[in-house]
């Protein structure tokens, strides 16, 4: 029995929908996984850079 054209677009369409959820269900994964990574990346070794709590310090006239 043959199978109408319109059908055969549709399902196209739909699968191709489908697959684009799901890339974009990965990439958003991707990205929340990404964000913790970044901010244990600072490094707060030097105090002379960093505040008591580990944020970035202000630069003043004899910083330079």
């Amino acid at each position: 029995m043959p199978v109408s054209q319109t059908f055969k677009k549709r399902e196209r369409e739909r699968a191709r929908r489908e697959r684009q959820a799901e890339k974009a269900r990965k990439k958003a994964e991707r990205k929340q996984e990404a964000k913790p990574h970044a901010d244990s990346a600072v490094d707060t070794s030097n105090p002379e850079l960093f505040d008591e709590n580990g944020e970035p310090r202000e630069l003043d006239f004899h910083d330079f």
